[in-house]
C-alpha cells in the first residue's frame, strides 16, 4: 500500500527566483533541474532527505492550458493561492535568526503552540511556509 510522500509542489512565478529564495535564503537543496521540452523539472529538497521533493512549478503546461495559468498567475501574485509547507528544525529560534538575517520575509516570530515552536514565512511569491519543532506524540 501507500508508503511515502516523494513529491509535491508549489506553484511560483519564476523558477529562477524561486531557485534562488530556497536554495539560498532558505537552505534547501537542488534535487533537479530538467528541461523536459514542454516544462522545467525544477525540484529542491531539504538536506539530507533527497527522497522527498518539492516540484517548484510554474503555472502553464502541461498541468494547464494558457487561459487557467493566467488565472492562477494572478491569484498568486493576490496571494490567494494559498499553497504552503511545513519544514522542521531542531532548533525554531536559530533558523528565525538565520533566516530573518538572509532578509527572508517573517510573517510571524517563533511562539510556543500546543503542537510546538513555530514560526511563519513567506516566500517571494506569497506562499506560506512554517518552520518549527514538533512536540513528540502523547504516546511516545
Amino acid at each position: 500500500m501507500l508508503k511515502n510522500i516523494t513529491q509535491s509542489s508549489i506553484v511560483v512565478l519564476d523558477q529562477d527566483e524561486a531557485l534562488d529564495f530556497y536554495v539560498n535564503k532558505l537552505g534547501l537543496e537542488l534535487h533537479a533541474d530538467q528541461d523536459l521540452g514542454f516544462m522545467r523539472w525544477l525540484t529542491v529538497h531539504v538536506p539530507g532527505d533527497p527522497e522527498r521533493q518539492i516540484l517548484l512549478e510554474k503555472p502553464g503546461p502541461p498541468a494547464m492550458d494558457e487561459a487557467t495559468a493566467a488565472q492562477v498567475r494572478e491569484l498568486v501574485t493576490k496571494g490567494a493561492m494559498g499553497g504552503w509547507l511545513c519544514i522542521s528544525t531542531d532548533d525554531p529560534q536559530k533558523s528565525f535568526e538565520t533566516l530573518k538575517a538572509r532578509g527572508v520575509e517573517i510573517t510571524d516570530e517563533p511562539s510556543e503552540k500546543p503542537y510546538g515552536t513555530d514560526f511563519g514565512i513567506r516566500d517571494p511569491f506569497g506562499n506560506a511556509i512554517r518552520i518549527g519543532r514538533l512536540n513528540p506524540p502523547a504516546d511516545a
